[in-house]
């Protein structure tokens, strides 16, 4: 007879068989793990130059344009076809990356004018601004993704928190909390977000924050839910009897049984993330200006109907993102479902 698996081994059995789900994950992963080293794969400086006999890493170290052979002491233009002439001479070598462009590169010696179609020198074409398009949607989707991270994990944290306090207290405690959600909930986000983002400097860590404040409601009613159903089960009655405190039954018996629904809705959660962060970028209230975004492309693609490649390319991207994030959903939340157990 077989050894009994864990649920945990059998949820993971179970989600392996969903082709779809495994297959967005094996997806995903390897987008994102590009993305981080994007610098690697999309960068206007060279990753390693050999010049004169000596070794230079122009991707971690600035150097000036007369370190190779140029007449001025500013950081060296490696598009500048002066600079590549210098670069290829005998003896003389660079390796670039597969992108020769970087997230805010502009090329000044293009042929065509901004924003110009998809080309040899710029595979997906540029932007209006004369950024290559191909770079920004690299970065702008590494940073969509690292921040929907970091704001589900912290509205998570944040849900997991408030729920599990009211589950497990209930009572007085539980109203008054209750209370305060429906008013902090009936807050207008959108207005606030505009109120802030006349008086600060917009950042991402100024917009982690404020969209941190809301987005931990809806996870902790779920949290709270099973709190409240879990709190009288048998094995809490036991440890009570036998003395053991109320924060080690909450986070070592209570919430490792209530994890069901914070961990099937955390794609959703992303998802969500990555939306509302190119919405706000589309508004012009996400990230600073010139910083890579979906968002912003977008918007350019809006302003500029006659450079199709825009808003094809950042769509396309957009959609594959939240395609592959919901199709991961649900797939786990069928690998959790009890009803499937023994599916």
């Amino acid at each position: 007879m077989p050894p009994r698996q864990s649920p945990s081994r059998r949820a993971w059995q179970r989600f392996k068989r969903n082709r779809l789900g495994i297959w967005s994950l094996w997806i995903f992963s390897i987008m994102l793990v590009l993305s981080l080293f994007a610098e690697a794969i999309s960068n206007d400086k060279p990753l390693i130059v050999r010049y004169q006999g000596a070794f230079y890493f122009p991707v971690a170290v600035s150097y000036s344009e007369k370190t190779f052979g140029g007449d001025f002491d500013s950081q060296a233009d490696y598009l500048d076809p002066f600079i590549r002439e210098q670069l290829t001479q005998a003896g003389n070598w660079a390796v670039y990356a597969p992108n020769p462009y970087g997230s805010r590169t502009i090329n000044y010696f293009a042929k065509d004018p901004n924003p110009s179609g998809p080309s040899r020198d710029n595979l997906l074409g540029t932007d209006d601004r004369g950024r290559d398009l191909l770079a920004q949607l690299i970065y702008g989707f590494r940073l969509s993704v690292l921040f929907a991270l970091a704001l589900t994990v912290t509205g998570t944290f944040i849900g997991i928190v408030s729920g599990a306090i009211q589950g497990f207290f209930a009572g007085k405690i539980d109203l008054a909390l209750q209370r305060f959600i429906e008013v902090w909930d009936s807050m207008p986000e959108l207005y606030l977000l505009i109120i802030f983002s006349a008086v600060f400097a917009p950042s991402v860590a100024l917009l982690l924050v404020l969209l941190s404040l809301f987005g931990w409601i809806g996870l902790s009613q779920y949290v709270r839910a099973e709190f409240l159903r879990n709190r009288q089960m048998e094995y809490v009655k036991a440890a009570r009897a036998l003395g053991v405190g109320n924060g080690r039954i909450m986070w070592r018996h209570i919430l490792p049984n209530s994890m069901t629904p914070v961990i099937t809705f955390l794609p959703f959660r992303m998802s969500g993330a990555i939306l509302a962060l190119t919405s706000l970028d589309f508004l012009g209230l996400g990230v600073p200006p010139g910083t890579p975004s979906l968002g912003e492309l977008l918007s350019q693609g809006k302003n500029n109907i006659d450079a199709w490649w825009i808003s094809i390319s950042t769509f396309a991207v957009l959609a594959i993102t939240l395609l592959l994030l919901t199709f991961m959903g649900d797939a786990l939340r069928d690998a959790l479902d009890p009803r499937k157990a023994d599916a």
